[in-house]
């Protein structure tokens, strides 16, 4: 017998050699039902998987756990490849994962699939899952599984297999004639999937390498229950509607231009936005002892070499060659410099916690395929900050960084979650000091979040320290990776970096990295999506809209609109000779929060009729007082 925990704390006494979809049973008929996968002491797994010690088990289902619904679509994604190769015989396998909302699969064709073709190919795939094929497991020594895949004429999994590190587990899922090389897990049987739906496809490189071949991607969705699609399929449709590119050149905030891939133009309304927010970020920092700085653009590869970018991150970066015939590089990340500013004078451990922010701007160089909007760009200004501090020091500043994440993104209405990221397997540095900042992380998550209620990915932080990653949720339900706060014991010891403790001796301090909007260029992305270009008049570009009905009314909407924005408000007069009617569904169609109409009556009455693009007609104001209604919305944040 072992004993099982399970994650509300239960302890149960099972027999060895128990599978976790057994154990699911014992638990409930129901829950075994729903399980899709399941997390053994951290680890995610088959239902198939064997238990053989006592362990800490959760059973992962479509509904609890993204885990649990990755393993849902990347049965799923089999399933397609399967339709696929049904419909296209010809066609080779590449990869197909799971990704946050649903999955893919890349295929080599020998031309793209055509709408007729998906069509095919769904159709196919609800004859499969009717078909309710048991999907097994099982395993293969190296070169039987590269002969195996060389006599199904797969080479790309081939290729994937002579990869794999030696004494790896090769592991294959077979469902009725099609079989597939994976690593899993996945359902029993073709049948546990309800509801699916081809979306798109698209060209995309092997391996994401522009030098190899042009592959077919096809994405896709899957839920259990028809309703949930039909949910998602609706939210999609409203996505598009709220797309941030297309928002961004129908109101004017920025654009894309072929003269600079991946770089935004940003025009005077967009950067009025930017710097709203920049300057909220600012207050909010300073007033948290935060010392804002700025660094250099370019450095010298030996930087990059001492920071380890340079054998790991060259690929990313835009490398020149300076007169000197030395090698420089744009600056992909501002850590570097932020060191160097610490480093700069002798520090004392009065001067702990030390916290540097700034925003200058970064460059990174993604691949042309992975361009996406302000969500990928190749140019942008990170809303950084490097604390350094000592091991005392870790839970309490943690717990500082993730208050000011709570009150920028309550701002928004952002709901968001925590996920901490644990020890990996290739971590350096002393064990012992790993295992103190996780505790620490542990319990200051465990306050702000109450205990169980947020994330742990194990083996996920990085090699220099772990991470607790923030993501939101918008208004449509789509999940955002947002900030993130990462704890770092190797940069300091890579720089030597010290400071004089209160003995009079040397110590290294610990770095936190930390971003929490991710980028300004990315945030104003989401929320342009968010809000759908109407934005809240305290952050709204143009704040108010004067309309005169003629013009006899010009003189007055313009000294309205010089009182306004000599208050501070953001306003413009519309004087075009246009009726009212067509003023107002432009100001609408731009999203101003504000239109006042000037006709006779409101210059006779030394007054402006209010027309709100939230609330509708509010009717005649006074000046002071629409003005005073306005800035409490401003101070309030009012959404």
């Amino acid at each position: 017998m072992i004993k099982v925990e399970l994650k509300d704390g239960k302890r149960l006494e099972v027999s060895e050699g128990i599978s976790v979809l057994e154990l699911a049973k014992q638990i409930s008929e129901g829950l075994a039902r729903m399980a899709t996968a399941g997390r053994v002491d951290g680890k995610v797994v088959d239902l198939r998987y064997v238990l053989n010690q006592d362990c800490k088990v959760e059973i992962l289902t479509f509904e609890n756990d993204l885990e649990g619904k990755k393993a849902y679509w990347h049965t799923t994604s089999h399933i397609m490849a399967q339709a696929v190769k049904r419909v296209v015989p010809s066609a080779n396998l590449a990869i197909g994962p799971s990704i946050d909302n649903g999955f893919y699969y890349d295929f080599d064709v020998e031309v793209p699939f055509t709408d007729e073709d998906k069509a095919k190919i769904e159709e196919e795939m609800k004859k499969i899952i009717k078909e309710d094929l048991a999907i097994e497991r099982f395993v293969l020594p190296r070169e039987e599984a590269i002969q195996f895949m060389q006599e199904k004429g797969e080479p790309y999994k081939v290729e994937l297999i002579e990869d794999l590190p030696e004494g790896e587990e090769i592991s294959f899922y077979r469902q009725g004639d099609f079989t597939d090389l994976c690593a899993g897990p996945h359902l029993q049987s073709t049948g546990k999937v309800k509801s699916i739906k081809i979306l798109t496809s698209s060209g995309a490189y092997w391996r994401g390498d522009e030098h190899n071949k042009m592959l077919q991607r096809i994405y896709g969705i899957s839920f259990p229950k028809a309703s949930e699609l039909e949910e998602y399929l609706n939210m999609i449709e409203e996505a598009k509607k709220r797309d941030h590119r297309k928002l961004g050149k129908e109101l004017e905030l920025f654009f894309f231009d072929e003269t600079a891939p991946g770089m935004a133009y940003w025009m005077p309304k967009g950067f009025k936005m930017m710097n709203i927010l920049i300057e909220l970020w600012r207050r909010e920092h300073e007033k948290r002892g935060y010392l804002e700085f700025s660094g250099p653009q370019l450095n010298s590869s030996e930087l990059w070499k001492t920071s380890g970018h340079w054998d790991h991150y060259k690929e990313d970066m835009f490398v020149l060659t300076d007169s000197d015939g030395k090698e420089q590089a744009l600056k992909p990340m501002n850590c570097p410099n932020a060191i160097k500013i610490f480093a700069s004078k002798l520090r004392s451990y009065k001067e702990l916690p030390l916290r540097f922010n700034d925003i200058d701007v970064i460059h990174r160089n993604e691949k042309s395929g992975q361009l996406n909007g302000l969500f990928r760009v190749r140019m942008f200004r990170q809303d950084d900050a490097h604390n350094f501090i000592t091991e005392e020091q870790i839970g309490s500043e943690i717990k500082d960084i993730i208050e000011i994440a709570k009150y920028l993104y309550g701002i928004f209405g952002l709901d968001f979650e925590l996920t901490l990221s644990t020890r990996p397997d290739d971590y350096m540095g002393d064990i012992a000091l790993w295992n103190k900042a996780e505790a620490n992380l542990r319990d200051v998550l465990d306050e702000l979040c109450g205990k169980d209620q947020y994330r742990i990915n194990e083996g996920d932080g990085a090699f220099y320290g772990p991470k607790i990653d923030i993501k939101m949720k918008d208004c449509l339900g789509r999940e955002w990776q947002m900030g993130t706060v990462q704890v770092d014991f190797q940069l300091p010891l890579r720089f030597n970096l010290s400071y004089i403790d209160s003995n009079g001796d040397k110590k290294t301090p610990i770095l936190i990295h930390r971003a929490l909007f991710g980028s300004f260029e990315r945030f104003i992305g989401i929320i342009t999506e968010h809000f759908a270009g109407a934005f809240p008049v305290w952050l709204a570009p143009v704040q108010v809209k004067v309309l005169p009905i003629s013009d006899s009314q010009k003189e007055y909407a313009r000294k309205i609109a010089e009182e306004l924005g000599n208050k501070g408000f953001r306003v413009e007069v519309d004087d075009r000779q246009e009726k009212i009617g067509y003023k107002i569904r432009e100001a609408q169609l731009q999203k101003i929060p504000y239109m006042l109409a000037i006709g006779d009556k409101e210059i006779a009455e030394n007054a402006v009729s209010v027309r709100s693009r939230k609330d509708g007609e509010m009717g005649k104001m006074s000046v002071e007082e629409f003005a005073k209604k306005v800035q409490e919305e401003m101070d309030t944040f009012a959404r």
